[in-house]
């Protein structure tokens, strides 16, 4: 087989995912209080305590800048841990590729089933979240509602780099690389906890060639009701992490489970 070949977009890949559906389900009820749970006491914990010191920022209360960018921040968070520690555990310790393999399931299905599991958990982190910026008065208009493609797409843009890491990893201590060198500075200087426009001009256009800064132009907007600013960019920039750590992806995982 030719591990460079471009990769097959099937159907096969919905089983995948539905499988990883049928698995997660049996978590629900812890995953449900850590989705809801997590993002509340950081929104109480610094919106409230931080914001009370802060006033505003961006033209808008400090809860309302913080909410959005949590939300993309949390998709980024929620993508990366699936596209690495499951992966990796369905990839090396359990086998599970090798037994879906002996079906007419290819490696081409599995990553983009896997894909579309990391974009869906994210969905779900990112509207748990959205639910309690509402309650707490933070979503203002009827845009919000695009905020749930925005967070898939994020969700995609950042499964393809953490099933990539999934695929040079030899334990899971590998990935203690990925979070502190690449996932936590990002988070830092991405506009989550104060604008871009902060920092020096030679930094600004370094966060520019990362993902999560488009995340959150895309998604502050449409939570607090702003002029979204050039988003076909933001939204190209993403969907170019998405299908390049894709094709990467299942190049990696071809060589890894097959030659």
């Amino acid at each position: 087989m030719n591990i460079w070949a471009l990769p097959r977009i099937r159907s096969n890949a919905f089983a995948i995912w539905h499988r990883n559906v049928l698995v997660w389900r049996r978590l629900l009820g812890p995953a449900m209080v850590l989705n809801f749970g997590e993002p509340t006491l950081y929104l109480l914990g610094l919106g409230f305590g931080l914001g009370a010191f802060i006033g505003e920022m961006g033209d808008m209360p400090y809860m309302s800048f913080l909410a959005s960018g949590i939300i993309a921040s949390s998709a980024m968070t929620t993508a990366s841990f699936e596209g690495m520690y499951s992966v990796f555990t369905r990839m090396v310790p359990q086998r599970t590729y090798e037994a879906i393999m002996a079906t007419p399931t290819d490696i081409d299905d599995i990553m983009a089933g896997e894909m579309l599991w990391c974009a869906t958990k994210s969905l779900i982190s990112g509207v748990a979240i959205l639910i309690v910026a509402a309650f707490l008065g933070v979503v203002q208009g009827w845009q919000v509602i695009w905020v749930i493609p925005t967070v898939f797409l994020i969700g995609l843009c950042f499964a393809g780099p953490a099933i990539v890491m999934s695929s040079f990893a030899r334990n899971y201590d590998f990935f203690n690389y990925y979070f502190v060198l690449i996932i936590t500075p990002m988070f830092i200087v991405s506009g989550v906890f104060y604008p871009v426009d902060t920092l020096p001009d030679t930094m600004q256009s370094l966060v520019q060639l990362l993902p999560l800064p488009h995340a959150v132009a895309l998604t502050r907007p449409l939570v607090t009701r702003q002029e979204l600013v050039q988003p076909l960019l933001h939204i190209s920039v993403l969907s170019a992490y998405a299908i390049i750590s894709y094709y990467i992806a299942v190049v990696l995982v071809r060589k890894k489970l097959l030659v």
